[in-house]
């Protein structure tokens, strides 16, 4: 049975989206993949999905969804390290990814960024398969 897990940031516009699209892209045999914000925006920055495309994620139909647009309950809930106070969301595990938001600065620290999620979306996906959570 799959995990559920969700990525949750403020605007669910660039670091959350980039660990969905991870989550999905490699791990999809063991996770129920979902990102979210707690502020509507109105788009995915555009140089996070042109760095998730040029890691081979297609990025083209995500959108940036608020907490009531994902399930009420997950397994897993994954900050992304902005400060974020989530509102009471259930789940079984719940981590803080303290990574520094991009956004507003070159395409190389979009890179950077992605790079550490990918890296730390592996290591969720070998921690769920190893029944770690």
């Amino acid at each position: 049975m799959k995990k559920k897990v969700a990525f949750v940031c403020i605007h669910n516009s660039c670091r959350s989206q980039m660990a969905e699209g991870w989550a999905k892209h490699l791990g999809s045999d063991v996770l129920e993949v979902y990102s979210a914000g707690t502020e509507d925006y109105h788009e995915v920055k555009p140089l996070a999905a042109q760095v998730m495309e040029e890691a081979g994620v297609d990025m083209s139909g995500h959108y940036p969804k608020l907490l009531t647009d994902i399930p009420e309950e997950v397994d897993i809930l994954v900050t992304m390290g902005c400060g974020v106070v989530c509102p009471f969301m259930p789940c079984n595990h719940e981590e803080d990814w303290g990574l520094t938001d991009p956004s507003g600065g070159p395409i190389e620290d979009f890179r950077q960024t992605r790079d550490l999620i990918k890296e730390k979306v592996e290591n969720l996906i070998d921690r769920v398969k190893k029944g770690e959570l």
